[in-house]
């Protein structure tokens, strides 16, 4: 199925989550000289305009990146930074997805691996990466090249891996898919990005993820409601895998803060705690 675009969605409560832990792993990989790649399975078009038709339809930006100030979150600094230098007019005009955000840290001894399959979105995202020399854009199933990629050459590393689930059967692949890839590549972080609409799918999602014995995962939810399966994706979630030190301590501060801002009615959820320790 390739009906899923992320440019109706692009700014929302879902994405400040995603995008926040992404800046945080990515900020922390370029502290070490030695180069690293980026491995993005489900990449979208990469940049956002908020005033296309898309994004305009839904508006869903209003409920995530619109709800927030940068004064007020001194500790997302480097996330408002990111998001800042795509709009040098200062007002709110483009989002950006994950490869952008990753191309904005990436040095001349980095790479990245972007996958996409939507061929529109295929499309953009290479008018979108035109300029950058060092990602490799692929219009192919990122779990397929998930594997010819693993372990990579620079042996540091990120796998983000956020699928739409359109498909019911990605639930099980992406375990499926991380656990082959830890294997490969065991001092990789992992980053898995999964949708809140019945948490007893997620439950049974993580408990896969703990049964495979693989150490050092932790769980960051955040969401404008607790569950209600009468509301549809009420929150969204960041599995990581051998997570920088720094994430735990940071998201903990932030999260609380998160969903009080951006929660309904003040019914904010979030979570923030260790589903298998080191």
């Amino acid at each position: 199925m390739l009906s899923y675009r992320h440019s109706f969605h692009a700014g929302n409560f879902a994405d400040l989550l995603k995008h926040i832990v992404l800046v945080e792993i990515l900020d922390y990989l370029i502290q070490k000289e030695a180069g690293f790649e980026y491995i993005d399975t489900h990449a979208g078009a990469g940049l956002y305009s908020l005033s296309s038709v898309e994004a305009q339809k839904l508006q869903e930006y209003a409920g995530g990146i619109g709800k927030l100030d940068a004064e007020d979150f001194p500790e997302l600094a480097r996330y408002f930074e990111v998001v800042g230098s795509f709009n040098p007019a200062k007002a709110l005009e483009f989002y950006p997805g994950s490869p952008a955000i990753a191309n904005f840290f990436l040095r001349s001894q980095d790479r990245a691996w972007l996958h996409e399959l939507h061929p529109r979105d295929y499309e953009l995202l290479c008018e979108n990466m035109s300029g950058s020399k060092i990602s490799r854009v692929q219009r192919q199933d990122g779990f397929a090249g998930l594997n010819g990629l693993l372990p990579p050459v620079r042996r540091r590393g990120l796998v983000l891996i956020d699928p739409s689930y359109e498909i019911k059967s990605d639930y099980d692949r992406v375990v499926t898919y991380i656990v082959n890839g830890h294997k490969k590549f065991s001092q990789g972080i992992f980053a898995l990005w999964y949708p809140v609409i019945d948490r007893r799918t997620i439950d049974k999602l993580q408990a896969k993820l703990i049964k495979s014995g693989i150490r050092n995962i932790q769980r960051f939810e955040l969401g404008i409601y607790a569950d209600d399966y009468a509301r549809g994706m009420t929150s969204s979630g960041m599995i990581v895998i051998n997570s920088p030190w720094t994430l735990f301590n940071k998201m903990s501060q932030v999260l609380p803060k998160l969903a009080q801002q951006i929660g309904e009615a003040n019914s904010g959820h979030f979570k923030c705690d260790v589903l298998a320790p080191e």
